[in-house]
């Protein structure tokens, strides 16, 4: 199995989604973003690598990763020509893998949810008075729950030094999924982290014998978008032990 970051947004899961807790099966349609246009960008821990060929499915141009995680590619509304690579080629890019529901439909990924954690975001006017906010770019942090909330929270902020009102929404939630029959940059670093032999461990091995709580714990030491909490001494212990 391999550990994928998932990103639910808010909107998402209030049109249309189904809530769901840690240790749940779910099913999702996958769509690779650039990065720099979810939020305001700032993204880095969460990000994905896929490398595989290109397919066209009813518009819809699809990669096949490499270890079997099916991933749609997203195109930039503002371009002025489709930039995507051409079905039948092969390509290899980085992206934020995000839960897309409405529009066209392609395969999805299933697989277990091993951790969740509420996504908030920082929003500030785009001039002061003007009542119209957009994402700071980086400026989110991380708080781990068991289940997605079904609606989101958005409270009132303070001001900018030039005076632009600014609060903070719970803006969705990024979701570890543990996907059958796949392999990810994000296994191989719980591996390292595990003390795991880089070379013949096989997929799926850097969460045996470790629960839920504490896979979400050594999650949080290797992200850097909330400030990183020590897994506590029993969970080195066990962490070394394995």
């Amino acid at each position: 199995m391999g550990l994928w970051h998932v990103f639910y947004e808010d909107w998402q899961m209030e049109c249309c989604g189904t809530p769901f807790s840690v240790g749940d099966e779910v099913s999702w349609p996958l769509l690779l973003l650039d990065a720099d246009t979810v939020l305001g960008g700032g993204w880095r821990d969460q990000l994905t690598e896929v490398a595989g060929p290109v397919t066209d499915l009813g518009g819809v141009r699809l990669v096949r990763e490499a270890t079997g995680l099916p991933v749609a590619l997203g195109a930039d509304p503002s371009a002025e020509e489709d930039r995507r690579p051409r079905p039948g080629s092969r390509t290899r890019t980085a992206g934020l893998l995000c839960v897309e529901r409405h529009g066209a439909r392609w395969p999805e990924a299933g697989g277990r949810v091993r951790a969740v954690q509420v996504l908030t975001q920082t929003w500030t006017e785009t001039a002061p008075g003007s009542r119209s906010y957009e994402p700071v770019a980086g400026k989110r942090t991380l708080r781990t729950v068991e289940r997605c909330p079904r609606r989101f929270t958005e409270t009132g902020g303070d001001r900018a030094a030039d005076g632009r009102a600014r609060s903070s929404r719970e803006s969705g939630v990024v979701v570890t999924l543990d996907v059958p029959g796949t392999d990810s940059r994000l296994s191989h670093a719980v591996r390292r982290a595990r003390g795991l032999p880089e070379r013949h461990t096989e997929p799926g091995a850097e969460t045996r014998g470790i629960g839920a709580a504490d896979l979400t714990a050594l999650l949080e030491t290797l992200s850097t978008t909330t400030p990183p909490r020590q897994p506590a001494d029993r969970t080195r212990r066990r962490h070394a032990g394995t």
